[in-house]
């Protein structure tokens, strides 16, 4: 079965970082568990990272306050901007696939 998860070969670009080999043995024996590859599991973290997704949000700030990676004010001024972000999707119940959706509806309308 095709991994749905894996881009296009023109589109590809290799992500790479340096880890301990406890670590990686640890990861692979949890991928394993799990039935998923490691490029499976980092593409759908980055995927969830890059959507914005509130439980890896949530693990992202923990960790940055753990670890003292940003400050209490950037942390801080992140998170009202988070909330902002979710109140205005609320308020007009728009999530942003139907957002390109209704622009997809006005580009056929008007001919554009």
């Amino acid at each position: 079965m095709k991994d749905p998860t894996i881009p296009k070969v023109k589109e590809r670009k290799k992500i790479m970082f340096y880890d301990s080999q406890d670590r990686q043995i640890k990861l692979k024996v949890r991928c394993n568990f799990d039935g998923i590859t490691q490029s499976q599991f980092f593409r759908m973290m980055i995927t969830g990272y890059i959507e914005g997704e509130d439980l890896i949000a949530d693990y992202m700030n923990k960790c940055k306050e753990k670890y003292d990676i940003q400050g209490i004010q950037k942390r801080t001024k992140i998170k009202q901007i988070q909330r902002k972000k979710k109140a205005e999707e609320m308020k007009f119940s728009l999530r942003e696939g139907e957002i390109e959706s209704i622009f997809d509806t006005i580009e056929q309308e008007t001919d554009l």
